[in-house]
């Protein structure tokens, strides 16, 4: 895994420091390097951070930063870095709403799911940040619970005794620099995504499409195509991601769990932990440098599972069969209308796989990079789908999870078109295929009732 969940870093990077953005020197947007957070820069971290932490006794009697990350603070930083925003100009608001309006249109024609935007709305890069914080914390929370509490778990019994109440010091620590960390991600991330939905994950409120006028203008500075037609093509990604997990209700749910699934999964070395252990002075964990001293020792790395593997792949099928799915949609739908789909999706490919901030923020929060290769056979998929069975076949395979590809069936994407199409296009029917599904899996020993545990949908 060569991306570590934030909280961490690898111990055997050699970064050089004078490396740009996303190349883990010092101009990385993290600001701790691309591997995630380094513990030996926590001690400069509580410096430069001094004044949150001497008040953080009282944030955490108001509960307002209780948990495993501190998102006050992520909040007061993501802000602080941003400065001043300016509001979004009438006229902006007006041509955004006017090219949403005129993607869902020819939307409407090019897939089976309806519109599912309620509403059409141009943020600022700090209303981005206010109406997708919600989501952000479901998806750390999960993984810094398990960083947080892994460590201390597996410090033997006379350790925990000798440490009593600075274990909650440490726990308020970690938060501290958990949420340091993600306000900085997020501070950059806000600057730069282009809407809601721009990572793939559906991080605003449901129903809501958001465009961001501000970064948009700059994603368009040295392209050929007219601005017009850039924002009518954004609008439609928007709208498309829209439609699809509105009216895919089991979707955004099984991609939030996948995440929870992974952070389950992570474990340490516990024989580590002990050996750091042994010998710690109680009074050492009153001081700050100390305490890096520890944690900078590299026994709190944690270690690669099969479970985590395994999520990791399921994530990363379902994030590429959306961005794929979204792909194929939007140029069916402006493919004849704007010269410039075909472009304008390779410049989004391209945005993506040279690893701007929301493929660093990800990957930092749960080690995952979306590897354009599975984004562009999902879309092969997608469209060999839609030449067989037209829209219908293609969008009912949303129908049910159990429907779905896995990462198999993208490697031989015929297959998988044979298997849910047939001979007879018209004869397509979801629910009879989930239930031949099933009962394949129930003889192979992987069904439902194979797997008493298995979550249902």
């Amino acid at each position: 895994m060569s991306n570590l969940p934030f909280g961490f870093s690898n111990s055997d990077d050699d970064s050089d420091p004078g490396k740009g953005p996303g190349q883990g020197g010092q101009g990385d947007p993290f600001g701790f390097g691309a591997q995630g957070f380094d513990p030996a820069a926590l001690g400069q971290m509580l410096t430069q951070f001094g004044q949150m932490l001497s008040g953080m006794g009282n944030s955490m009697g108001s509960g307002g930063s209780a948990g495993p990350v501190n998102y006050d603070v992520a909040k007061q930083l993501a802000k602080q870095q941003l400065g001043t925003v300016a509001p979004i100009a009438e006229g902006t608001g007006s041509a955004v709403a006017d090219a949403s309006h005129l993607a869902e249109l020819w939307l409407d024609g090019a897939t089976t799911l309806p519109a599912g935007a309620t509403r059409t709305v141009a943020w600022t890069a700090a209303d981005w940040l206010d109406n997708t914080l919600d989501t952000w914390k479901r998806l750390c929370d999960p993984v810094a619970e398990q960083i947080s509490g892994m460590w201390a778990s597996g410090l033997p019994e006379e350790a925990r005794e000798m440490a009593g109440p600075m274990m909650g010091m440490l726990t308020q620590m970690g938060g501290l620099a958990f949420g340091s960390q993600l306000g900085q991600a997020l501070g950059q991330l806000s600057s730069e995504v282009l809407s809601s939905t721009d990572i793939g994950l559906p991080l605003g409120p449901t129903g809501v499409a958001a465009l961001l006028p501000t970064a948009i203008e700059k994603f368009s500075e040295g392209l050929e195509q007219p601005d017009r037609e850039i924002l009518v093509f954004l609008a439609a990604r928007e709208a498309a991601h829209q439609r699809l997990y509105v009216h895919v209700p089991w979707l955004r749910q099984r991609l939030l769990a996948t995440v929870e699934e992974y952070a389950r999964g992570i474990r340490m070395d516990f024989s580590a932990i002990e050996e750091a252990a042994q010998g710690i002075d109680p009074s050492a964990l009153t001081d700050p440098s100390k305490i890096q001293e520890i944690l900078q020792q590299g026994a709190f790395e944690p270690q690669t599972t099969p479970e985590q593997k395994q999520a990791l792949e399921r994530l990363e099928t379902l994030l590429a069969l959306i961005e794929g799915w979204v792909e194929t949609v939007v140029a069916a739908a402006l493919g004849d209308r704007l010269p410039g789909v075909a472009a304008l999706s390779e410049t989004l490919r391209r945005r993506r796989a040279t690893g701007g901030p929301a493929e660093q923020t990800f990957a930092t929060l749960v080690g995952l990079e979306l590897r354009p290769r599975k984004v562009r056979e999902a879309a092969q998929l997608w469209r060999q789908l839609a030449e067989a069975g037209g829209m219908e076949g293609r969008d009912g395979v949303w129908a049910h999870p159990d429907l779905l590809p896995d990462p198999s069936d993208l490697d031989d994407t015929a297959a998988f078109v044979d298997r849910v199409i047939g001979g007879d296009s018209s004869t397509f029917d979801p629910m009879a295929l989930l239930e031949e599904t099933e009962a394949r899996e129930r003889e192979e020993g992987r069904g439902p009732s194979a797997d008493p545990e298995r979550p249902t949908d």
